[in-house]
């Protein structure tokens, strides 16, 4: 194993433990000590240290493969938590996570439009700030904000080009200030991408193209191990690719983008637009709904068998997998994840999708590529969001665990 950040100390040194026992869940002090290219003793001290502090707990003994048994360290699930956010053009969730990703109070869900909201930002702001004050969770006991949205994303500087104008600062900077907790955002694609890298189907892959099915279709793209964003942090506009040269006009100002042809709420209005036209189907009952109702009540009507819900599906599915087969060509990835809250319904996207990789793809490239579906399925951006704020546990200007030790010991 590679060794990381050679002279590591003190506090730090006990932040970057903590985040690979979040990681990987328990390891002992050898497999550490080879990580961080650290003694033994060194090691060891700094995990008593923990363990002291509540933090670190022992995890009983790693499985006997000869010789003596190593004793097995984990994360002490309820030494800190991380707040972690989803957003979608439509939606908000809002959930409290421990340190093993248990969720530790009711989640939040509320609609929040993003698209030409003004207030968008402070609506987000005020439910975060309610949200925490209803967990009754102490600021200095909450790890980190985490919080996954769509639109162009840059991580660096904390912007959101697309959605929620924080009139030229920083969002990380703004809910940060606003909430007294350090706050990290991220593309909500890229997001899932690492949820799914780190605790979903391709835990470990490093060549993996997770597609968001959503409202949108996003592109998570892990390259080598890591998260590849493109020179200038936007790469994986999956939803953006032309499938065809006279499609509908998408958000973009562009003709025939997967978005406007596929899409979740391309398929809602759909729907209702059949309906409107006499189509027989339960979802009838639903036109009156708006397009997250709507996008919702096709999901559930697919999955109970309604023959105008899997139509309309099957069509968007083999959109994507023209998509798809674009992007193997380029990426020649080990392994596509469909995730997101599309994957509820990946048994019926499976087959078209499949069938339009096999029309549109060289087998040779094809045939290395395995499609799967997620097993974090909606959860996955939240799940992401955590991740998020552990990734940059040990780089926060903020001294964690000490703020955190102070908080148990009362």
């Amino acid at each position: 194993m590679e060794p990381e950040n050679k002279g590591v100390r003190g506090s730090q040194l006990k932040n970057m433990i903590i985040k690979k026992l979040y990681f990987n869940k328990a390891m002992s002090c050898a497999g550490l000590s080879e990580l961080f290219d650290k003694s033994i003793p060194s090691i060891a001290k700094a995990i008593n240290e923990l363990m002291h502090e509540g933090f670190v707990v022992e995890d009983g003994y790693a499985p006997s493969s000869g010789g003596r048994r190593p004793l097995m360290y984990s994360v002490k699930a309820n030494a800190m938590y991380i707040l972690a956010i989803a957003l979608d053009q439509l939606t908000a969730r809002i959930q409290l996570f421990d340190l093993l990703n248990n969720p530790v109070a009711d989640m939040l869900t509320f609609e929040l439009k993003l698209l030409n909201n003004s207030e968008a930002l402070g609506q987000l702001l005020e439910q975060i700030n309610i949200y925490i004050k209803q967990t009754d969770i102490p600021k200095d006991k909450i790890a980190g904000i985490g919080i996954g949205m769509p639109g162009f994303v840059n991580v660096t500087e904390g912007i959101n080009y697309t959605y929620l104008d924080a009139g030229g600062q920083s969002l990380t900077e703004y809910f940060t200030d606003q909430t007294g907790i350090d706050t990290y955002i991220d593309n909500d694609s890229s997001l899932i991408a690492l949820a799914e890298q780190k605790f979903g189907i391709a835990k470990a892959q490093k060549e993996v193209m997770v597609i968001n099915l959503g409202w949108g279709i996003g592109l998570g793209m892990i390259v080598n191990g890591k998260l590849f964003r493109g020179h200038n942090g936007f790469a994986g506009e999956l939803s953006h690719i032309p499938v065809t040269e006279d499609g509908a006009l998408c958000e973009c100002g562009k003709r025939g983008c997967l978005e406007a042809e596929a899409s979740l709420l391309v398929v809602a209005q759909k729907a209702v637009a059949g309906i409107k036209q006499g189509r027989i189907t339960s979802l009838k009952y639903n036109i009156n709904d708006h397009s997250k109702l709507m996008g919702d009540a096709i999901l559930e009507a697919a999955n109970n068998g309604d023959q105008f819900a899997i139509e309309l599906l099957s069509d968007a599915g083999y959109k994507i997998g023209k998509a798809l087969a674009i992007l193997v060509h380029i990426m020649n990835p080990a392994i596509i994840v469909l995730s997101g809250r599309g994957a509820k319904v990946a048994k019926i996207l499976m087959a078209p999708i499949q069938q339009a990789i096999h029309k549109y793809c060289i087998p040779r490239l094809s045939a290395g590529t395995e499609l799967l579906v997620s097993e974090l399925g909606f959860d996955a951006e939240l799940i992401g969001a955590s991740v998020l704020v552990m990734e940059n546990f040990d780089k926060s200007v903020k001294a964690k665990v000490s703020k955190a030790k102070k908080a148990i010991a009362k």
